[in-house]
């Protein structure tokens, strides 16, 4: 690993961490740094101070501000997104806005998320939709390739197919997949393609505007380290017409009246918008280190932990170093997982998931600005315990 140590303890400063943890779970809620959490008390304690004052006649521009923000990070313009609580939240409002009829198809792949695949059954039960999981190549012995993974899905194309749902990076494990080859098979097909991507913002290089999908949604909480809460979905303008909020408010407070699709979202009701408006102090923040810089030194962990892990349960990888990023799945030798996961924690101190996927037992390691290899030297020492 050819890095300055040194220079990387230094940035793991901006983050508070309990010292009891070795916190190796990024990938499933991020920590916020000390920067973006002092920024979203100023945003609460100015919003508490005078609510009217700051709901009535400052937070349109702000919200206004902070989505311009993001949407200059993303590469799209900010007409072109709206702020969500999460990328779950931003998934149902796209499965409340798509029209369905009896027989039509939805398909996701066996490694979408679980939450998703939920709300998508829901909606094809409500509409007698169908919905189809692609199974993806096995990883068991041979990590599958990007055209392999590509064809696995594009075989399960049918006349009947109106929505393509797909994880940019799945949770599971730790994938990047093929987008670019998906949505030019789906658009050929004239299938709308929603890309599940909370793992996405910071951890690779978004350009939402080449990407070419319909929809996008994604959590920012988790590798741009912004506030819980703080997440967006975006709708492609021959799409964006479509889009109905879940719950429908004032859209905006009067005497204004909602003329674009995103307005409808902009006053859901009283909630505090105080995770929106800090996610410009998260993209400083990392902009500050450079993204090229964090992605090579998070990626060279990824890579350090895959190997280490290799050393002690003897597993083949799952993937390429090509195909993953500041986080990894590696196959553990068969037993409980939730035991593992738990003897991890209680005993040793790391914050790990461990879960059972596809007949296999997987660890997944999460690397950040914090994360240090002396961390993943203590995870592997334990493994090497326990196993």
């Amino acid at each position: 690993m050819r890095q300055d140590h040194a220079a990387w303890r230094h940035l793991a400063a901006k983050w508070r961490i309990r010292g009891d943890t070795v916190y190796l779970n990024h990938g499933s809620f991020g920590l916020p740094p000390i920067d973006v959490q002092e920024a979203l008390h100023r945003w609460r304690h100015r919003l508490d101070e005078q609510p009217v004052d700051f709901f009535v006649r400052q937070l349109p521009e702000l919200l206004h501000s902070a989505r311009g923000r993001l949407a200059k990070f993303l590469n799209t313009s900010a007409d072109n997104l709206i702020f969500q609580e999460n990328a779950t939240e931003a998934m149902n409002v796209v499965a409340r806005s798509i029209e369905l009829e009896s027989g039509d198809e939805i398909l996701l792949t066996n490694h979408e998320y679980g939450a998703v695949e939920r709300v998508w059954d829901r909606e094809c039960r409500r509409s007698r939709a169908v919905l189809r999981v692609a199974e993806l190549p096995g990883f068991s012995t041979a990590p599958p390739s990007r055209e392999q993974i590509t064809e696995s899905i594009v075989s399960q194309f049918s006349d009947r197919t109106r929505l393509l749902v797909v994880s940019h990076i799945t949770s599971a494990t730790a994938w990047i997949m093929p987008i670019k080859d998906l949505v030019e098979a789906a658009s050929k097909r004239g299938i709308l393609i929603c890309i599940d991507g909370p793992h996405s913002p910071a951890q690779i290089p978004l350009n939402l505007d080449e990407t070419g999908c319909d929809f996008y949604t994604a959590s920012l909480h988790k590798w741009l380290s912004a506030p819980l809460g703080s997440g967006f979905l975006y709708a492609h303008p021959r799409v964006a017409e479509r889009i109905r909020p879940n719950r429908l408010s004032w859209g905006v407070l009067p005497p204004r009246t909602p003329t674009a699709w995103r307005d409808e979202f902009e006053w859901m009701g009283t909630r505090d918008p105080s995770a929106f408006l800090t996610v410009p102090t998260a993209i400083e923040m990392m902009e500050s280190v450079g993204l090229d810089a964090f992605r090579e030194r998070t990626h060279s962990l990824a890579c350090f932990a895959q190997q280490q892990i290799a050393t002690v349960t003897g597993r083949p990888p799952m993937t390429s170093p090509t195909n993953f990023g500041s986080m990894v799945t590696c196959l553990l030798p068969q037993g409980d997982s939730d035991t593992l996961q738990a003897t991890l924690w209680n005993d040793h101190g790391i914050e790990v998931p461990v879960w059972e996927f596809c007949g296999e037992r997987l660890i997944r390691v999460s690397c950040h600005l914090y994360t240090q290899e002396e961390h993943i030297r203590r995870l592997t020492e334990a493994l090497r315990q326990e196993l």
